[in-house]
Parts: C-alpha cells; sequence; structure tokens
C-alpha cells in the first residue's frame, strides 16, 4: 500500500482513480477548490508546501488546463496552469521524500498531426498554447537533476475515453443514434485511443514495480481503429444499422474549400480534423510493463464507453 497524492482529483482521470484506488491505497489530493470526492482529503494549491508532501510515496500529477476546442481560452493561462504549477509541484517533489513522480503530459505535446507512427522519439513540434505549455513543463521537468532514489514518468496519452466521459466518442455517438449518416466513409483515417481502463492498469503497475525504469512514455491501446470502425461499433453496441456514405474524396475537398470561402460548417480545417490519423505507438510502454498486450483491447474498451452513453 502507497500513499498517494492525486492532483485534479475532480477530472475524468482523477476521479476514476479515486475509485480504482480507494480500497489499495491511501489517497490525498490537490486541487483549486477542493475534491468532491466524499473520503478524499485534498489541498488547495494556495496551501501547497513540502509539509503537504510529507509521507507520500507518488505523486500523480493530472491536473492541468485542458485543449480548447473552441478557441475561447487565454493562452497565458495554459502557461501558468501547465507549466506554472507542475514547475511548483515537482520543485517541491524534488525537496521531500517522496519516490515517484508521475506527469500526465499529452501526444499534442509532441505533434498537432502525424505521418506514420508517433514514437517517443520524435522531435516535438507543437503548434497550439497547449501543447507547447505541455511541452514547456516536460522540458523542465527533464532538466532538472533527479536523485537516485527517485523516479520520474512522463506520460504522453492519447484521446482517453471510458464511461462517463463526454468527448468526440459522445458526440459521435449522438450522430449515429439520431440516424445521421457519416459521408465521409471514402476517407480511411485512422486514430489511437486510450480506454480509461488501460491508463489505470499502466498507473497501478507503474506504482507496484519499482525496477520499471522512469523516462517518457506514449500510452495508447494496442490496436488502432478507423473511423468507420468506431462507427460500427457505436451503432453494434447501440442496436442500430450504421449509415456510411461513401462519398467521392474530390468531391469532399472541393465542398470544404467552398465552405472554407462562404464559412460554412464544412470546411478544410475542419475536414482535415474528422479525417486525419493519428496513431500514436505504445511498445516502448509494453516493453517496461512485460507485457504483449494491455488488458483490454481497443474494441472493447470502445464497447464499454459507448454502453455508458446507451444507458442514459
Amino acid at each position: 500500500m502507497s500513499n498517494i497524492i492525486i492532483t485534479g482529483p475532480n477530472g475524468f482521470v482523477g476521479s476514476n482513480l479515486l475509485d480504482y484506488f480507494s480500497a489499495k491505497h491511501v489517497l490525498s489530493g490537490i486541487s483549486r477548490a477542493g475534491s468532491s470526492h466524499e473520503k478524499l482529503v485534498s489541498t488547495s494549491w494556495n496551501e501547497l508546501n513540502v509539509g503537504a508532501l510529507k509521507n507520500a510515496d507518488v505523486i500523480i500529477h493530472l491536473a492541468g488546463k485542458a485543449h480548447d476546442l473552441q478557441k475561447t481560452a487565454n493562452d497565458e493561462e495554459y502557461f501558468h496552469v501547465n507549466y506554472g504549477k507542475t514547475k511548483q509541484l515537482f520543485d517541491l517533489f524534488l525537496a521531500s521524500d517522496c519516490k515517484d513522480f508521475i506527469y500526465i503530459s499529452s501526444v499534442k505535446a509532441v505533434a498537432d498531426g502525424v505521418d506514420g507512427i508517433l514514437k517517443e522519439d520524435a522531435i516535438p513540434a507543437p503548434k497550439t498554447p497547449y501543447g507547447q505549455s505541455k511541452l514547456q513543463a516536460e522540458e523542465y521537468l527533464l532538466s532538472q537533476t533527479l536523485p537516485v532514489n527517485k523516479r520520474l514518468f512522463i506520460l504522453r496519452p492519447c484521446m482517453i475515453h471510458g464511461p462517463g466521459n463526454k468527448g468526440n466518442l459522445n458526440l459521435l455517438y449522438n450522430v449515429v443514434k439520431k440516424g445521421i449518416p457519416y459521408p465521409l466513409g471514402a476517407f480511411k483515417n485512422t486514430r489511437s485511443f486510450l480506454s480509461i481502463a488501460n491508463l489505470l492498469y499502466v498507473f497501478e503497475r507503474l506504482i507496484g514495480d519499482a525496477s520499471i525504469p522512469g523516462g517518457i512514455y506514449n500510452v495508447a491501446d494496442d490496436i488502432p481503429l478507423p473511423t468507420t470502425e468506431v462507427i460500427n461499433t457505436i451503432a453494434q453496441v447501440s442496436g442500430l444499422k450504421p449509415k456510411i456514405w461513401n462519398i467521392p474524396q474530390g468531391f469532399i475537398v472541393n465542398l470544404a474549400k467552398l465552405g472554407s470561402v462562404l464559412h460554412l460548417p464544412l470546411n478544410t480545417e475542419r475536414l482535415k480534423k474528422l479525417t486525419e490519423s493519428y496513431v500514436v505507438s505504445n511498445e516502448k510502454i509494453k516493453i517496461a510493463l512485460a507485457i504483449k498486450h494491455f488488458p483490454v483491447s481497443s474494441k472493447e474498451g470502445l464497447a464499454q464507453t459507448i454502453k455508458s452513453f446507451h444507458s442514459k
């Protein structure tokens, strides 16, 4: 049993982590507004000092400013939260007796788009304040001298999903549920996903095995999924018939170009986001954990998430 401090305990990953670890470890939190979890004692960032880390074995740093798809966020806020708070916490970690620091970064700290397969040795070139602030935090962590008795893990997850998640999969689910045809079936894009169950498994293994070396690790499910397969799975789990239209790519591309000129919902930038591939390698983390496969398959994890939407 370990004493674990979790930042951002109220978020999607944090709340799942609390439920998963509550019977296995001693948990405490660091959050801006206090934790809503009934069994968690939480410290605010304003009260944070090295004494708050007393008796802690592990820090899991989840807190951060998420990527704003609406582009309404203040750019400086990304750096204040994602870099500044991480620096503050890591400095205290170095001055404490805590052994492990697990930082949840993002694949977007490396690349907004991927040609081929994204691996840990890719040269980072983020283009958004979100990705740039995550990378700046990574660079600070790696620039500090780490005592021999401490470990630093920088985890770069791809899109995390699971029961209760309200991300892009929920939007796609609503499209399928309403019987709206998916018109981009001619585009053969493939994306990596990460089931919350597999992420929790990674946390458990890192905490429980002192022989696993620290470092930078991508985290993704084993098999990336084509968007058409995601739609088929959503329909199958929901007892619906998938509606996928294979409209010629050239027609769609020209329509998007027109949309860019006329400021329509479908424009060139949005089409790229909908049809681009983003495949992430998880080989390094699997080698470190000495496993061949994650416990939950890509399709099984997707089905579990969709079932949670269907039960609402």
